[in-house]
């Protein structure tokens, strides 16, 4: 298995689920984040928590203001809800309502998780989604930064679909810029490590598609 790596917030103080993360990829690294608890990419983050510390963050109004903040840093933020249901002492109507509300104010996923090793598989499975699958790699993006022209370079070809960060540099590295790519043929993109045909002849409709939008 490539390696993958889960970029953890230094308050996360479960030890249980540092060790089976630990023991499942070997590579978890603790930073003091902005927000968030678990960063699986440049635009995955997750917020852990039990199921009493959503309930108490219902009643104190702590969810949203947390929410709003994890949706203006991360394109896909999750809040990840661990533990028993029948635990929730609001009615669950109420809980329910919190959850629709994430969904439809914020465009917020909400996943249950039934323990530990539930989550643990849970943060592996979109960690390999996303960092193999998607070649997207852990980012701390919180705040406000400024960026190099490198840094857009790399922003815009890596929003190409099924592109991401780490092939962005790759083709970057090989073309030395966007106007050579544009330039490229097909069998010239496929000379860039983990670029097949299937890739590379998207890459090529994208750039040299007509815009057709209104």
């Amino acid at each position: 298995m490539e390696e993958i790596r889960i970029v953890v917030d230094s308050r996360e103080r479960n030890t249980e689920l540092l060790a089976a993360l630990e023991s499942a990829i070997g590579n978890v690294e603790i930073k003091t984040l902005n927000v968030g608890d678990y960063i699986i990419s440049d635009r995955v983050c997750i917020e852990r928590k039990t199921v009493h510390d959503f309930e108490s963050s219902i009643v104190t109004g702590r969810l949203f203001e947390q929410v709003k903040s994890l949706k203006e840093t991360y394109e896909f933020p999750i809040v990840l809800i661990e533990g028993d249901k029948k635990e929730f002492s609001l009615n669950y109507n109420s809980i329910r309502g919190a959850v629709i509300s994430l969904y439809l104010r914020y465009g917020m996923q909400v996943i249950f998780s039934e323990g530990i090793e539930d989550t643990a598989d849970i943060l592996l499975m979109l960690a390999k989604r996303e960092q193999i699958d998607e070649n997207r790699i852990p980012s701390l993006k919180g705040g406000k930064r400024a960026y190099t022209d490198d840094q857009f370079r790399e922003f815009v070809i890596g929003n190409l679909p099924g592109i991401g960060p780490k092939l962005a540099k790759s083709i970057l590295k090989h073309f030395k810029s966007i106007g050579n790519l544009a330039n490229a043929d097909i069998s010239d993109i496929m000379k860039v490590e983990k670029i097949g045909r299937k890739k590379a002849e998207m890459v090529k409709r994208i750039i040299d598609g007509k815009y057709t939008a209104d």
